[in-house]
């Protein structure tokens, strides 16, 4: 009877090495498989603003369209004025709509904040808001003692043409005024005077122009009206 003769240790060698590398390859891919298993899949929730209570009023303005200029100086709060005074002009003629369908809003900080306070803030603090404001009376090239932006006699002189706060007010249009702004003036206006800061900003919250009301901070303004759906102009 013949003996089968084992293969030489070569061959046996590299057989076993090809056995050793397709059990670890097994192993491998049951490994992956179950850390696969073990990871969950991601939710696909789209993204989605928090909202807060005190930015309700953003949603409170009627309007089919929603409109938000954001303003920091004396030029761009003359600029979002011309251009509101035109969205409204040409959604009423082009497409029918009156100024009770925008929504729209003029958010005041930094530099155009002073212009947020009627004819008597400055009468009595047209130097110090000028300073703030880095403004001078195009007229007289001194610091105003009337809100320019409430008359409309300055024509051409300043960029927003005689369109003024109250008429665009009178429309419906918000004023958002920034409060962290607005202490800022309390504070400058104190130092001139020698006022009490806090007892100033009371003054000039309680002289606001025509349908304005204070922001925790103009900046948060803009985003949380662009948020709410709101289009932004920097103006």
């Amino acid at each position: 009877m013949m003996k089968t003769q084992p293969p030489p240790l070569p061959e046996r060698r590299s057989f076993l090495n090809r056995l050793n590398a397709g059990a670890a390859s097994v192993a491998a891919l049951a490994m992956s498989g179950i850390a696969m298993a073990q990871v969950k899949p991601r939710a696909n929730t789209p993204w989605e603003p928090a909202r807060h209570q005190k930015d309700d009023w953003l949603d409170e303005l009627p309007g089919k369209h929603r409109m938000v200029f954001d303003t920091t100086t004396a030029d761009g709060l003359g600029d979002a004025l011309l251009f509101t005074s035109n969205f409204i002009r040409m959604n009423r003629s082009d497409y029918g709509l009156e100024s009770g369908d925008l929504a729209m809003i003029i958010i005041v900080r930094h530099r155009s904040t002073a212009f947020a306070f009627n004819d008597a803030m400055w009468t009595k603090y047209g130097v110090p808001l000028a300073a703030r404001s880095a403004f001078e009376d195009p007229k007289t090239k001194a610091a105003p003692k009337a809100n320019v932006f409430l008359s409309q006699g300055y024509g051409e002189a300043l960029n927003n043409r005689g369109t003024t706060l109250d008429a665009v007010s009178k429309q419906g249009v918000q004023i958002a005024v920034c409060s962290l702004a607005t202490r800022a003036i309390a504070g400058l206006v104190a130092g001139a005077v020698g006022g009490s800061a806090d007892a100033i900003f009371g003054e000039l919250i309680s002289n606001l122009v025509s349908n304005a009301r204070m922001v925790p901070a103009g900046i948060v303004a803009v985003n949380r009206a662009q948020e709410r759906g709101y289009s932004l102009v920097s103006a």
